[in-house]
């Protein structure tokens, strides 16, 4: 284990252990335990969340941001802002969406995104684009595909890189009510196959068009299990949310089919039109989104398992509906044999979810209580602390902090590192609003916070070298 790593890991363990120190939430897993850890607060609308190459977790926001993210201390650098050409309506979908790293990061350092954008008033269209990593920031810019249709909803997008090295793309029928769908000379309401540099596969079902699957609705997640099925999650309209697998020249039924052929009406469409039918489907609809694929001996429970983030329906969080779902996959891949729902009781919409390779500990994104996000946002982690992997990252950690006793009465203790020294440290409370900011003077100091009612903060601080969130407790 990286020897930087233990060292936080075990200070982090003993602020747990301090009697004055909130109790970290677990879960029971079968005979596992995980713990549950919040990774990053206070970002707006994460929409994407991946796991590098470079061992970091990169994230895309909606409102136009690409985040850098240690996994083990949470501080986050912004390596791309383009919010001010990013369309992000704040009551409805479009934004900065999808992304994908090159299949060779480490050599051929390339990200590929998808963002909305208004060439006019009151107009949405999508781009696919990639652009160059420079160790810092994301820069050259270059278009792959320009002009997509988009709307204000149903815009889509997940983007994956297939065994093949081609870019797999999901597009949305954006709310047209399903007719771009059928139409094989739309790239709307598609999954999209697409080469490196842009330019259409010679072996696309169509060596003219991008197109690979069509009669689609909103498709919101997209992976690929270990034997190269393709799994895509799918948003319905009040009925049928659907698990697919991605086949190639399938129909997938929209707008005339929701979810299996069923009635008079879809039976003769899906014999007409070769229709491939889901694994699964959820009625009245969930709201299904980013999903991952697990097999891991840290939760062995879940192993050949998709994890699916759910976010509960349109109009937020109600029962049982946001969650992570676990769909347990039968030994060839396709079929769904069980469905679990874990972390119901957490009240927030989950948006996406990315897996740690070396620990095994699942991240998930989270949008808030309402549709479409509400503060604060986070990234969680899910950790079985008892795991101790082979290997760990071997990259440098980045600053820390640390902040107690949790709960907190009059007094909080500021631990951090020396880089944080001169900064700021910024006390928020859960709408948003900043109430207090105090300059960290030294790598330990009390901080006043007898003028703070009662209730739940989050804490941010920033340096040249990034920045970290941490949340506390007032009580009196």
């Amino acid at each position: 284990m990286n020897k930087i790593y233990s060292i936080l890991l075990a200070a982090w363990c003993l602020s747990c252990a301090s009697p004055t120190a909130v109790k970290a939430q677990t879960w029971t897993i079968g005979a596992t335990v995980l713990t549950e850890t919040d990774l990053v607060t206070g970002i707006t609308l994460p929409w994407e969340i991946l796991w590098g190459p470079d061992d970091y977790i990169w994230a895309t926001c909606r409102t136009g941001q690409v985040l850098h993210i240690d996994p083990v201390t949470g501080n986050y650098t912004t390596i791309l802002d383009i919010g001010d050409v990013v369309t992000e309506e704040g009551s409805s979908e479009p934004g900065l969406l999808g992304m994908a790293l090159h299949p060779d990061f480490l050599n051929t350092p390339k990200v590929y995104l998808v963002y909305c954008y208004s060439p006019t008033s009151n107009s949405v269209k999508e781009r696919l684009v990639s652009f160059d990593w420079n160790g810092t920031t994301l820069e050259n810019e270059t278009y792959l595909i320009n002009q997509i249709p988009g709307n204000f909803i149903h815009d889509g997008s997940r983007l994956v890189i297939s065994p093949d090295q081609k870019i797999m793309m999901t597009t949305g029928d954006t709310g047209t009510g399903g007719a771009l769908s059928q139409d094989l000379t739309s790239k709307n309401g598609k999954v999209l196959r697409i080469n490196l540099d842009g330019t259409i596969p010679a072996d696309n079902p169509d060596p003219t068009s991008y197109v690979w699957s069509f009669g689609h609705r909103n498709g919101q997640g997209l992976c690929y299990g270990p034997t190269g099925i393709l799994y895509e999650s799918e948003h319905g309209q009040s009925n049928s949310d659907e698990f697919n697998i991605i086949e190639t020249n399938r129909n997938y039924g929209w707008p005339t089919v929701q979810g299996a052929c069923n009635t008079a009406t879809e039976q003769t469409f899906c014999n007409n039109n070769n229709v491939m039918e889901p694994l699964k489907e959820w009625s009245p609809c969930v709201a299904v989104n980013g999903i991952e694929y697990y097999n891991h001996p840290a939760i062995p429970e879940w192993n050949n398992s998709i994890l699916m983030a759910v976010m509960g329906g349109l109009n937020g969080t109600s029962g049982n509906n946001d969650r992570v779902s676990i769909l347990h996959l039968s030994a060839d891949g396709l079929a769904v044999d069980s469905e679990e729902k874990f972390f119901t009781s957490l009240n927030q919409r989950f948006r996406d979810i990315c897996v740690n390779p070396y620990t095994g500990s699942v991240y998930v994104a989270l949008n808030g209580t309402s549709y479409p996000g509400t503060t604060p946002n986070k990234i969680k982690e899910f950790k079985n602390m008892d795991y101790l992997s082979v290997q760990e990252s071997a990259k440098t950690v980045g600053q820390s902090m640390m902040l107690y006793p949790n709960p907190a009465n009059n007094i909080i203790t500021l631990e951090s590192d020396k880089t944080l020294i001169g900064s700021s440290l910024k006390i928020f409370n859960y709408e948003g609003k900043l109430l207090k900011e105090v300059q960290i003077k030294s790598a330990k100091e009390n901080i006043d916070i007898a003028d703070l009612p009662e209730g739940n903060y989050w804490t941010q601080a920033t340096s040249t070298l990034g920045s970290v969130t941490r949340n506390f407790i007032k009580v009196n």
